[in-house]
């Protein structure tokens, strides 16, 4: 073996085999030859004990936790603050004899420096930080907590002991490098490397459009706007729901929604009040089902709220972009995720307040189906040129002496 990584995510982990940049990172160090232990929640709601899973050369150790994922905040808030206890308990019960070479985590949560410093000083281990959120000035852009508060200040503090921990932070775009370096004058440049979401190319790369939405009864003759993924405030949901009414009972487009989130039921209520035939509301699907479904839609949608600071760059990207799926962002000024989506020609973008820019390009996606499939070819070869999980592998993977 050529040596020991230890994965701390939120995210739970039911096996090595689904697809996910967490999920096919670590299957890549699998099939690489390393060792992989993997520290996850299983939350509350599913009724399960903390226990221990074995695939290949993974063990994966699923710790019970509060719920984290859609509940709501005061819950969430004790659930992190309780993650620190509970992993390392776990830990010290299924992994006490465990050496590590490197220790590898993501953002959320930014609570785990009591754990991340123990390991590391147990292990003598490099540490490497998957930057996929900025807390708390996040929770700040939303108006859920003040800069002046006491909580704020108990995060930030947290978070700043988390960057000083770690020997690498892997971030998510050029941008998200900018914003950590000029409101974190105290890290060093030099240890913070652009590492973007990632994904393993799926190698069959065939399908038939039309089969899928008659499997999935969506019209044949409409273009297809498909939003998947979560339905949250950092999403904006009002501005989607203006969007909807703009465009309500319009034959030639037809809006699919899959997702949860706390804004989920505000979206259904709102969808109950009104009389629409080109609307529909899932309330998500297995990840197999829902990459086969991306492949039968026209467009792909991305929101995020206008008021964010901080440059967020949503997942969901990959999905569309690995199906040869054109991109509409609707997003803050901040991110750059509208630079990349226009300036590499695999989609548009208008502020998340400006709903005449975004209509003008729905409008546009309407009607130029040959400008859809040449943004759609542009965005699969973005993909394989800077989203693939290999290279993301080889940067963390640089870091170790072993």
């Amino acid at each position: 073996m050529k040596g020991n990584i230890l994965f701390i995510t939120l995210v739970q982990i039911k096996s090595i085999h689904e697809r996910g940049i967490y999920t096919d990172l670590i299957r890549k160090f699998n099939n690489e030859g390393y060792n992989v232990y993997v520290l996850c929640p299983i939350e509350r709601k599913y009724g399960k004990k903390t226990f221990l899973k074995k695939e290949e050369n993974v063990q994966i150790l699923n710790v019970r936790t509060l719920n984290i994922q859609k509940t709501n905040l005061f819950e969430k808030a004790v659930s992190t603050l309780s993650l620190e206890y509970l992993f390392l308990r776990a830990i010290d019960r299924f992994f006490l004899d465990i050496k590590v070479d490197l220790i590898l985590y993501s953002t959320p949560p930014i609570t785990l420096t009591r754990i991340i410093d123990k390991l590391k000083r147990r292990f003598g281990a490099k540490t490497y930080l998957l930057l996929k959120d900025i807390f708390p000035q996040n929770a700040v852009d939303m108006d859920m907590i003040s800069k002046s508060s006491i909580i704020y200040k108990y995060f930030r503090k947290k978070e700043i002991s988390l960057y000083k921990l770690s020997d690498t932070i892997g971030c998510m775009s050029d941008k998200n490098i900018e914003f950590l370096i000029n409101h974190n004058p105290f890290l060093n440049p030099s240890s913070i490397e652009l590492n973007p979401n990632s994904l393993e190319l799926k190698l069959d790369q065939k399908w038939d459009k039309k089969t899928i939405r008659v499997r999935f009864n969506l019209p044949i003759d409409s273009t297809v706007f498909l939003y998947g993924g979560n339905l949250g405030k950092p999403q904006g949901i009002d501005f989607l729901i203006e969007i909807l009414k703009v465009n309500l009972n319009k034959k030639e487009c037809f809006f699919l929604i899959v997702g949860d989130g706390t804004e989920y039921s505000k979206l259904e209520g709102w969808l109950k009040r009104t009389n629409a035939n080109n609307i529909r509301l899932l309330k998500s699907l297995p990840k197999t089902e829902y990459d086969e479904l991306v492949k039968s839609v026209d467009v792909g949608l991305i929101f995020l709220d206008y008021r964010f600071t901080i440059p967020n760059f949503p997942s969901r990207l990959l999905s569309y972009l690995e199906s040869k799926v054109p991109v509409l962002a609707a997003t803050d000024i901040n991110t750059d995720l509208g630079d990349i989506v226009v300036q590499n020609h695999f989609g548009l973008w208008s502020s998340s307040n400006d709903i005449v820019t975004f209509n003008k390009h729905l409008e546009y996606f309407i009607a130029e189906k040959a400008a859809r499939l040449e943004m759609g070819q542009n965005g699969f070869n973005y993909m394989k040129n800077n989203y693939l999980i290999g290279h993301s592998f080889n940067k963390i993977i640089s870091k170790l002496d072993v």
